[in-house]
C-alpha cells in the first residue's frame, strides 16, 4: 500500500488562520485610534469650580428676571452669501437702541465660539459680521453692553431661518 502524502506547508500558508487574525487586528487598531481621540481632545463640558459655577447661576437668574422686567425680544437672521447676522432686539415693541453682544457657542469645541458685537440704529436694526458661521446648532446668549441683562436660546440657522428669543414674563 503506497499513499502519496503531500509535504506539509507551514500555517503561515494557510489563508484560514490570515482570515481569523483579521477581527483582532481591526479591534486593536481601532482601541488605538479611539485612545489617541481620547487624549487628544479632552471633554470641553468639564468644569473645574462646581461650587463657583453654582453660585454664578443665581447672578444669572438675576440678569434673566431684568430682561423679562424689560419686556426683550430678539430676532435675528443669518446671510451666508454675505457672512451678517442682521436683526433687531425690543423692549416691549420699542427699538433697543443701545450696544449688545451675541455671544454663539459651538455645541462641542469652544474654540469655535463667537462674540459678535451689535450696534443697533435708530430702528432698532442691527448687522454684525459672522464669516463662515458653521451650520452646526449654536448656543445663542445676547446680553447687554454692562452685562445687567440677557437672553438665552438655541438656533441651526441652516434649519430655522429666523431666531427668535422672548423674555419669559415676569
Amino acid at each position: 500500500m503506497h499513499t502519496n502524502l503531500a509535504p506539509a506547508v507551514p500555517w503561515y500558508r494557510h489563508r484560514w488562520p490570515w482570515f481569523l487574525m483579521i477581527g483582532p487586528v481591526l479591534v486593536l487598531v481601532g482601541g488605538a485610534v479611539m485612545t489617541w481621540l481620547a487624549m487628544s481632545r479632552p471633554d470641553a463640558m468639564v468644569v473645574g469650580d462646581y461650587y463657583k459655577q453654582g453660585k454664578a447661576i443665581n447672578q444669572e437668574l438675576r440678569r434673566d428676571r431684568v430682561a423679562s422686567s424689560l419686556g426683550l425680544r430678539f430676532e435675528a437672521a443669518y446671510d451666508a452669501a454675505t457672512g451678517r447676522v442682521t436683526g433687531s432686539l425690543r423692549s416691549h415693541g420699542e427699538p433697543v437702541r443701545a450696544p449688545f453682544h451675541i455671544r454663539l457657542a459651538h455645541p462641542t469645541q469652544p474654540e469655535r465660539d463667537r462674540v459678535l458685537e451689535a450696534l443697533p440704529d435708530a430702528q432698532g436694526r442691527f448687522k454684525a459680521d459672522a464669516p463662515a458661521l458653521e451650520a452646526t446648532h449654536w448656543q445663542v446668549v445676547v446680553e447687554g453692553g454692562a452685562r445687567d441683562w440677557r437672553l438665552a436660546g438655541s438656533w441651526s440657522w441652516a434649519k430655522d431661518a429666523v431666531l427668535v428669543i422672548t423674555a419669559d414674563p415676569a
